[in-house]
This record gives structure tokens, C-alpha cells and sequence, in this order.
């Protein structure tokens, strides 16, 4: 088996046909399977799912909880199930929009063995219509990127990975305790090789409001990134901690805005000061520190500062 399509499903009755009809119309020259880990859905996706294993028993394995597990034990599980070369990621409510994906992916990796990963770009598409699409990763983006550079951001769209099997032999504690499922398996798997990026946009990423992470509040989020953080340093040794305190700075620095933007000086100023302590020159925040810190601390400077900042940009050509 050269490749095994993973798939965890948790309530996608009204994505998980779509997702899995993607990972059907692959067109390859070598053998794959389609592992789902359904984790005791409540609605009607595992019915969809026995449906549609009964029309393709050659393609598809089900693995279908007798309870829910939870989403970090769903996905071990089902990884361990798998017997491919390579594992690519599908969750039950994304889906894949290139009928080359698994060819060209596995292609790349078979001519980049320092490669432990390979991923591509994703349109990422809001379901409620509240934003248009756009592309993640977007700008410019590495061909090859390291641990390192994940430790700054995950880069990584999650429907786009691909990665060498049984390259983690054991799941650390700490791995079930983190809602990061995602980013933290790719630093798990990115000790053993480099990251390469295809550019090309092959899969979409939904966001809607049962989403486990795209669902839940900003603050909640940097939150959890921040736990994340935590316990990756600790598992790397500190070899990269510049670069987490950093991560850490930037993160500190982004709650310290949302709660000044709510009205909650107190718990701004002491993740601003949070901020500073964790990289005293972060130089891609260190501006907007400076502005945030004058408008907690001395407002009456802040107040005619900004006037005169806007008063500039009305009067500057163009």
C-alpha cells in the first residue's frame, strides 16, 4: 500500500459525502486506502458512512467507536490502522479539489527522502458567507521549510499533508492534553525530515460554526496556542526556545489588544507586559507594544497622538 488516506469524522453529516467522494475520484498509479475513524457521531454521518464502504468495500476501512474517545485518540488510533507508505489528511468536513493530489504528493516525496512532509496551498472557504475565500498559506511561501519554521506559525493547512508513515512511535502525554491536534503532530513528525511545499491549491478548508477550532472565540484560541507552546519547548528541549518566546510574545501581545479593545485595562496590561517580558525586541510587534502601551498607560498622550497619526494619512498623497 503506497498510501492511506486518514479520515476523522465527528458529526459531518452534511460535508463527510463530499470529503470522501474527493478522496474516491483520486486518479493514481499505485494502490491507496481510505481509513476513517468515525468517533461516534450522533447524527447521521456514520449511517453515510456504512453506505457508502458498502459501495466501494476495496477502497474504504471503517473504524467506527463503540463510544466517543475524543478527537486526539480517534486520530492515533486511525493512524496506527493505517498501512500505507504515506498518510494524507482528510477531515470528514474539508475535501480535496485535485484529482492529482495524492500522485503529485507522493511523487514528491519519493524524489525528497529529507523530506518527512509535504504539503500545498487550500482555499479557505467561510461557510456562512461571512468573508470571501482566500488562500492559505498566502504570500510567498519556502519550498522547504524546517521544525524551526513551524515552531513560528503551522503554515500548514491540515486537508493539504501529507507525511511518512510510523515516524512517531509513541504519542507523548502531553499530545492528548492540547487542542492542537493538528500542528502538533507535524512538529511530531518534522524532527524526522523537512517540510516541502507544492505550490499548488488542491483542497478546501471550511470554516462553519460547528468547527472544533475555526468555531471557537480568538482569546480562546491564542489561549490554547499559548499551552501549546508550553509543552513543545519542554518536548524539544528548549533547542528552539528563541523562537517559542517569540511565538509566546506575539501571542501575549495579540490578547493584550483584544482585551483593551473590550474595555478590560487590567488584563491588557498584564499581557502586555507578558508580551515584553517574553521577547523584550520582538521586531514584528514592537510598534504596535509601543502604541498599546501609551494608550493603557498615558492616554492623554495616546488620544492627540492618534488625532494627529489620522489627520497625516487624510493629508498624505494618494
Amino acid at each position: 500500500m503506497k498510501v492511506s488516506v486518514l479520515m476523522i469524522t465527528y458529526n459531518h453529516e452534511r460535508y463527510v459525502a463530499q470529503a470522501v467522494a474527493s478522496a474516491l475520484e483520486q486518479q493514481t498509479r499505485f494502490d491507496f486506502e481510505i481509513v476513517i475513524g468515525d468517533d461516534c457521531s450522533t447524527d447521521a454521518t456514520r449511517a453515510i458512512l456504512i453506505d457508502l464502504q458498502r459501495r466501494h468495500p476495496d477502497r474504504i476501512r471503517l473504524l467506527l467507536r463503540d463510544a466517543n474517545i475524543g478527537m486526539h485518540h480517534n486520530l492515533v488510533q486511525t493512524l496506527k490502522a493505517c498501512g500505507g507508505e504515506y498518510v494524507a489528511l482528510l477531515e470528514g468536513d474539508d475535501y480535496w479539489t485535485s484529482p492529482q493530489k495524492l500522485q503529485t504528493q507522493a511523487e514528491f516525496l519519493d524524489r525528497h527522502p529529507e523530506c518527512a512532509i509535504s504539503f500545498h496551498g487550500a482555499t479557505v472557504r467561510y461557510e456562512d458567507g461571512s468573508r470571501e475565500p482566500r488562500t492559505h498559506p498566502s504570500g510567498r511561501q519556502k519550498p522547504i521549510s524546517t521544525l524551526a519554521d513551524l515552531i513560528d506559525r503551522n503554515f500548514m493547512p491540515n486537508c493539504s499533508v501529507m507525511f511518512r508513515n510510523r515516524l512517531i512511535d509513541e504519542f507523548p502525554p502531553w499530545f492528548y492534553t492540547l487542542k492542537m491536534a493538528d500542528w502538533s503532530l507535524h512538529i511530531l513528525n518534522a524532527q524526522h525530515g523537512h517540510i516541502g511545499y507544492i505550490d499548488e491549491v488542491m483542497s478546501v478548508y471550511r470554516i462553519h460554526p460547528s468547527g472544533a477550532w475555526s468555531a471557537q472565540k480568538p482569546t480562546w484560541a491564542l489561549h490554547e496556542t499559548i499551552r501549546a507552546l508550553h509543552a513543545l519547548n519542554r518536548h524539544l528541549d528548549f533547542k528552539y526556545n528563541r523562537r517559542v518566546q517569540t511565538a509566546l510574545s506575539t501571542c501575549y501581545y495579540k490578547l493584550a489588544y483584544y482585551h483593551a479593545h473590550e474595555g478590560d485595562r487590567v488584563q491588557a496590561q498584564s499581557y502586555l507586559l507578558r508580551s515584553i517580558a517574553a521577547q523584550p525586541l520582538n521586531k514584528a510587534i514592537v510598534l504596535g507594544q509601543i502604541v498599546l502601551a501609551l494608550k493603557l498607560y498615558a492616554p492623554r498622550l495616546y488620544q492627540p497622538l492618534r488625532a494627529a497619526g489620522r489627520y497625516l494619512f487624510r493629508r498624505s498623497p494618494g
